[in-house]
């Protein structure tokens, strides 16, 4: 007897998933290369290489590195919590986790600078420190953070949610410290999905702009990250400048997915011999 599939066949749906990827995805970004490319290596290299576009891209890869960092170690804490207690309001910050999906960038943003400013609820217990966050470089940092944050929560959530109690149960009786069960047992099986969460987290920081824009204070050589630098030409209609701007991002994104991808191999690669 025939097994009757639920779902079409390979044809029909590799054929939905190619036009959908090349209408969604690679129709765009080959417009983008192409308009890059009509600009000839020489003044191609001119744009990206000024001083003003130069500065651009060490803020903005510098603030994601910097909010990546913090997302890997606060979101591997907030998802553990999440995982291993119970206690009042779990399933309120279990949700809350999510909103900088939900939230438009727009009102992230309005509402990180309304909480940071001197005189907003946060801020203006900062700065008796000295510690300015609106208008600043840490300001793009924050907002970075807050909008990258649910992709390491949500990809190291479900591998806690499956690892088997009995492999900490034997390191303890064989006595090993918290720490080092964590730092040998746990955080190697843990690290492919955090690889996967943590580049997602940074791609998207690197793409951040509406929730950027409003708390960075967008002060050329400053706070000027490469996204608003391109939304800036595209309203000198230079469109040309904007798409070579914008293509260093996605070589600069390409590569450290791809990275990612290979590192992320090679650990569960190391997983499948151990």
């Amino acid at each position: 007897m025939r097994h009757r599939r639920v779902l079409p066949g390979l044809p029909l749906t590799l054929g939905v998933t190619l036009f959908y990827i090349s209408l969604i995805v690679l129709l765009p970004l080959g417009a983008l290369v192409y308009k890059a490319a009509s600009l000839g290596p020489s003044a191609y290299w001119q744009i990206v290489a000024s001083e003003r576009a130069v500065a651009s891209y060490m803020v903005t890869a510098g603030s994601a590195l910097a909010a990546t960092l913090f997302n890997v170690v606060f979101g591997v804490i907030l998802a553990w919590v999440l995982v291993r207690y119970e206690f009042p309001g779990k399933r309120l910050i279990d949700a809350m986790v999510d909103l900088p999906f939900a939230l438009p960038t727009a009102v992230a943003g309005i509402a990180l600078t309304t909480l940071f400013v001197e005189t907003g609820w946060i801020g203006q217990f900062l700065a008796p420190f000295g510690i300015k966050v609106a208008y600043t470089p840490l300001g793009i940092m924050v907002a970075m953070a807050f909008t990258s944050l649910p992709f390491i929560v949500r990809t190291v959530q479900p591998v806690l949610e499956d690892l088997d109690p009995a492999l900490e149960e034997a390191a303890q009786s064989l006595g090993g410290s918290d720490a080092r069960i964590f730092r040998q047992v746990i955080l190697p099986l843990l690290a492919p999905a955090l690889l996967a969460g943590t580049s997602l987290a940074f791609a998207r920081s690197l793409g951040e702009f509406g929730a950027i824009i409003f708390i960075a204070g967008n002060q050329p050589f400053e706070t000027e990250i490469t996204a608003l630098l391109a939304f800036i030409r595209l309203e000198e209609y230079e469109y040309q400048a904007a798409a070579a701007i914008a293509s260093v991002m996605l070589i600069i994104a390409f590569v450290m997915l791809a990275l990612t991808n290979l590192m992320q191999a090679r650990a569960l690669r190391y997983m499948s011999r151990g």
